[in-house]
């Protein structure tokens, strides 16, 4: 193993929840976060050894998770739909009212834009707003202006 391939390993190791965290808000199929967690392995990969510090690594992680992440449910929606295969049982399925309440705001934020959804994930994670800025490429100021409306626009939606 190269001296590049165990940075790139303790990085993904390091890093590892956030990939995930990202890929979990654009799907709660588990089969499809993995191919999106694989996915954005790939591209972190083809990156690695470009990536030049400006920035804080997990920063380009997240920048380059949510790139990928959007690019792939923009082509799923272009895609025709297709039925998928499910046992409809979930053996691990937990119905307290703790996972209600997160499995209904889970079911809100992903009827949301995938910009919006980028934006609703990094504050989750309780990242600045200037952090959330330089990841998404905007200004701290908009990120608290599109934080608001954010927030309004789930306030209205139902919880079908």
């Amino acid at each position: 193993m190269t001296t590049l391939e165990r940075q790139f390993a303790q990085t993904v190791a390091e890093q590892k929840s956030t990939i995930y965290t990202v890929c979990y808000m654009f799907s709660q199929d588990a089969d499809e976060v993995n191919d999106l967690f694989q996915e954005v392995l790939v591209n972190l990969w083809k990156g690695f050894e470009n990536f030049e510090h400006r920035s804080d690594i997990k920063t380009w992680i997240y920048r380059v998770a949510l790139n990928t992440c959007i690019s792939i449910d923009r082509k799923k929606k272009r895609r025709q739909a297709t039925a998928r295969l499910t046992m409809d049982i979930n053996l691990f399925e937990d119905r307290d009212e703790d996972t209600r309440q997160v499995d209904m705001l889970h079911k809100r934020i992903s009827k949301l834009q995938p910009f919006d959804r980028a934006i609703v994930l990094l504050w989750l994670e309780n990242l600045s707003y200037e952090e959330i800025g330089q990841i998404v490429g905007i200004s701290t100021k908009n990120v608290s202006v599109r934080l608001f409306r954010i927030r309004e626009q789930l306030k209205q939606m139902s919880n079908d």
